[in-house]
C-alpha cells in the first residue's frame, strides 16, 4: 500500500514523502498514529497546499528570526561577578546568567538555544552564539566585569 507521510518517521522517511508499505502496517500502525494516511490523488493535492502553507511559514519564522539576530547584534551585556585573587571569578558565567539579562533587557530568550561551548570563569569581553533558527544565528557581547 502507497502511503503519504504526515511526519518525519526515521525508518520509512520525512514529511510529504510517498512510501510503499505492508498493508498491515499501514492499516494497523502508521495510519491510527496519524504518521501516515493513504495516498490517493486528492490526499496527494492536499498534500502540496500543505507544503506550500508550511513554506510560508517557515519563510516568516525565518525572517523574523534573521529581524531579531540583527537586534541582538547589537545588543551588550554587562555580568558583573565576585573575582577573587589573579582576576578568577568564583563561580562562572552561565547560559542562565545571560539569558536572565537579556531578559532584563527585553528579549524574551531561552538559556538552551545560548551556545556557551563552557560557562565564563575568567573576566573579559566574549562573543557569545545564539541559535535562534537552524538557519540563522547571531553574537551577543558579553562584558564580565568584576563586582
Amino acid at each position: 500500500m502507497k502511503v503519504i507521510l504526515r511526519q518525519n518517521y526515521s525508518q520509512l522517511g520525512n514529511i510529504g514523502d510517498v512510501v510503499e508499505v505492508k498493508n498491515g502496517f499501514a492499516r494497523n500502525f502508521l495510519i491510527p498514529r496519524s504518521i501516515a494516511f493513504r495516498a490517493t490523488d486528492g490526499n496527494l493535492k492536499a498534500l502540496e497546499q500543505e507544503k506550500i502553507q508550511l513554506a510560508r511559514k517557515e519563510e516568516k519564522v525565518v525572517q523574523d528570526s534573521e529581524k531579531l539576530a540583527a537586534q541582538l547584534g547589537s545588543v551588550s551585556l554587562t555580568i558583573t561577578m565576585k573575582v577573587g585573587e589573579d582576576d578568577k571569578l568564583f563561580g562562572a558565567v552561565t547560559s542562565q546568567m545571560i539569558s536572565e539579562s537579556l531578559t532584563e533587557k527585553g528579549y524574551s530568550i531561552d538559556k538552551r538555544i545560548i551556545e556557551l561551548e563552557e560557562p565564563i570563569k575568567t573576566l573579559g569581553i566574549f562573543e557569545v552564539p545564539v541559535k535562534l533558527h537552524s538557519k540563522v544565528s547571531a553574537k551577543v557581547k558579553v562584558w564580565v566585569v568584576r563586582e
